[in-house]
């Protein structure tokens, strides 16, 4: 049986869970997530705890019984305690500017790339150089990281793009000058 699965989930105070068929709706004070799971995964729902049971041992349901349990988990996580990614921008001229609901960054383009924040998404810039993205949604905060760091990836020669904060860019030597 999966390990992962195996384990319930604690559902912390402040954080309402409502379980409809397999529609499941977990509300905290970060806000309220909904998520549709696999109509194999038997789902139950007590007071204090949820627990993910499956209905045999076929390679699907193995497979479907972590994950529902993770995402389970992820969503309480998300509506009690958030998620946050950050970014940093690294290159001479290279920042970034929270104007209103945008996020607007000097990326050694000849325009400016402006990002708009996108609901449940929260955009903070802490320092020129520097971008933090939060949110309750896991799946949301990291798919909108990537897209920010996907308007100017770090490049292997001098380091210079959007990166993760504690990413490990792998350099590259330039060209060797001719003998």
């Amino acid at each position: 049986m999966s390990r992962i699965g195996r384990k319930p989930v604690a559902i912390p105070a402040g954080v309402d869970v409502k379980l409809n068929g397999h529609e499941m709706t977990v509300k905290g004070p970060k806000g309220t997530l909904t998520q549709t799971f696999h109509e194999n995964m038997i789902i139950e729902v007590t007071k204090e705890e949820i627990t993910v049971k499956r209905p045999d041992d076929e390679k699907e349901n193995r497979a479907l019984h972590g994950l529902t349990r993770t995402l389970i988990a992820n969503m309480v996580e998300g509506v009690t305690n958030g998620y946050s990614k950050a970014l940093e921008i690294q290159g001479v001229g290279y920042r970034a500017q929270k104007q209103g609901k945008n996020l607007v960054m000097n990326l050694g383009y000849s325009h400016q790339v402006i990002v708009p924040e996108i609901p449940g998404i929260t955009i903070d810039v802490p320092a020129a150089n520097q971008i933090v993205i939060s949110g309750p949604d896991k799946q949301m905060v990291g798919q909108f990281a990537s897209e920010v760091r996907g308007k100017r990836p770090p490049e292997p020669y001098k380091g210079k793009g959007i990166r993760y904060v504690g990413e490990h860019v792998r350099r590259k030597e330039g060209k060797a000058a001719k003998k």
